[in-house]
């Protein structure tokens, strides 16, 4: 596999497929609602890769200097990027949701990641804190029109690998317009890691060792091929595992990164790794040489579905997209990676934990560069219906708009946009809502009503909280956010009659004293060059403790 040259041809798809296993009756009522067709001829093909836990910075073309992604950057290159892409939630499940319906999370009911065990449910919530969070959805519904349905009934085929995390039996990929599923199921890490044996009732065994990403990449590349020889338009979704925790690779990629680390003089580093900010310690260096492995492994994996796309002569009709579903995880997990210059990470309601990356290919109307204008996970799929040639489903997609006349060059209207998460992220996150409106950011906590208004222009790192010299522009936007909240039916979180002040700030305080220094000595071990993981190169890995 060869990172395609700036000058390489690159072609793409454009496609999807399929609906639910509805009735007859069901089927027909769908069938009123969904887009006209476009001639079979004008039909492209549609490559969508998703991946978890993935930080804007976290790639080269967008500034990482430790992490190697040449062919994310090849693709980089020849799309559209757009620099103020956001994903629809700070956490995987909703914004996956939001991604195959075109909805808010709230509309959906999936506003935090779905728990096998329920913990982050308000009658199960185990954590000292003065709210009990919102009750959430379990399931994407089966009424949704997922844009795999919409594109099937217009006789795409289709198929999803890896991820999904909306749901189980009876509410996997299968059940949601998706022909072929490897490896989609309830679970939101990979349960027997990311090496063969899987442990994953979706995804046959490799041969030991196999890496997750490089064989899902490969089932992927494996469905091109197929549908590109039989001539049918296909939407392919590679929801990848990586690069959630548990933070594993192999011992031959963790040695080439390790020893990079030395050659860049990251090994002998004498500034703290990590600082606290409110909640929870955050890193501020990408020196992690096991989660370097990962990103080349996740790497390889898209340079084996581009090479399919070259192979089977597909790529000039096939449309690629790229993004992450929240940003990159800095504290809590894995504590794997740093968002700088944003703040904070996957999670946290700062930028490090929704701005992702947001690439769109389009052959033949794209060719590199950037925008500015505002773009969200709602906004896929009423773009790929607009390049399939079909129409607009505004009863679904309520939430997203076409970004075809960006892709275009044609710059679309400002809008604002809005998130709220009436829960507490595992990464340190708070239950709060936001607002963004131009370069104005606004911030509103549900614990105590309190506002932080940013302006990211002058402000990406979000230090300077201005709401005291702007509050007319707080109470605006503030009004803006509540009427968005009324009329999605936003749920909030509720007193917890059970919280103790007092010991909440001492457990901040003992997090401060202790949390740091361990995690300090801990990630400085995995700069050694006779590191081993506890199972070993290879084996089957630890399954993660973190279903999200």
């Amino acid at each position: 596999m060869k990172p395609l040259g700036k000058a390489a041809p690159f072609r793409h798809l454009g496609g999807l497929m399929r609906l639910k296993n509805c009735f007859s009756l069901t089927t027909l009522i769908l069938a009123t609602l969904l887009p006209a067709a476009a001639p079979a001829s004008d039909k492209p093909n549609f490559v969508f890769i998703l991946v978890d836990d993935l930080g804007k910075e976290d790639l080269g073309i967008e500034g990482s200097t430790f992490y190697e992604t040449p062919h994310i950057d090849a693709l980089g290159e020849r799309s559209l990027r757009f620099e103020r892409g956001y994903s629809a939630c700070q956490v995987c499940s909703p914004s996956r949701a939001a991604i195959q319906t075109g909805k808010s999370p709230v509309r959906t009911g999936i506003t935090d990641f779905i728990s096998i065990k329920a913990t982050n449910q308000p009658e199960n919530w185990p954590k000292n804190t003065p709210l009990l969070p919102a009750a959430y959805s379990t399931r994407l519904a089966l009424e949704e029109i997922t844009i795999a349905e919409a594109l099937q009934q217009h006789d795409y085929r289709t198929f999803f690998a890896g991820k999904w995390h909306l749901g189980d039996d009876g509410f996997t990929p299968e059940d949601q317009g998706y022909e072929e599923n490897q490896g989609g199921y309830h679970f939101g890490t990979p349960p027997g890691g990311y090496h063969s044996p899987y442990n994953n009732p979706k995804l046959t065994n490799g041969e030991p060792g196999e890496e997750l990403p490089v064989r899902l990449g490969r089932e992927t590349a494996d469905f091109i091929q197929r549908k590109a020889e039989a001539d049918e338009p296909f939407f392919a979704m590679l929801s990848f595992y990586s690069v959630h925790g548990p933070i594993q690779c192999s011992e031959e990629r963790f040695k080439k990164f390790q020893a990079k680390a030395e050659k860049m003089g990251l090994t002998k580093r004498t500034e703290p790794r990590f600082k606290m900010d409110r909640t929870q310690e955050v890193r501020q260096v990408q020196d992690h040489p096991v989660y370097a492995g990962m990103m080349a492994a996740l790497d390889d994996a898209v340079g084996l579905v581009l090479d399919a796309l070259e192979e089977s002569g597909a790529a000039d009709n096939t449309v690629v997209i790229f993004t992450s579903d929240n940003g990159g995880v800095s504290s809590g997990d894995g504590y794997a990676t740093s968002a700088l210059p944003m703040r904070g990470s996957k999670g946290r309601q700062w930028e490090g934990g929704i701005r992702q990356p947001y690439y769109i290919y389009w052959p033949g109307v794209t060719n590199g560069g950037t925008t500015d204008t505002l773009a969200t996970g709602m906004d896929f799929y009423p773009t790929i219906l607009e390049i399939a040639g079909l129409e607009a489903m505004p009863d679904q997609h309520l939430d997203g708009i076409s970004l075809v006349p960006e892709l275009k060059g044609t710059s679309l209207p400002p809008r604002p946009l809005f998130w709220h998460y009436p829960h507490y992220g595992n990464q340190g996150g708070e239950p709060s809502a936001m607002m963004m409106d131009g370069d104005w950011k606004l911030v509103t906590y549900f614990e105590d009503g309190r506002n932080e208004l940013y302006h990211l222009g002058n402000d990406l790192e979000e230090q300077f909280n201005v709401a005291a010299q702007h509050p007319l522009r707080v109470r605006e936007m503030e009004t803006s956010v509540k009427t968005w909240q009324a009329t999605v039916g936003a749920k909030f979180p509720t007193e917890n009659p059970k919280f103790d002040a007092a010991m909440r700030e001492k457990q901040l305080s003992q997090l401060e004293a202790e949390g740091n220094p361990k995690r300090e000595k801990e990630h400085a071990n995995f700069l050694n060059p006779d590191y081993t993981p506890a199972r070993g190169w290879g084996d089957q890995p630890r399954a993660s403790k973190t279903k999200d």
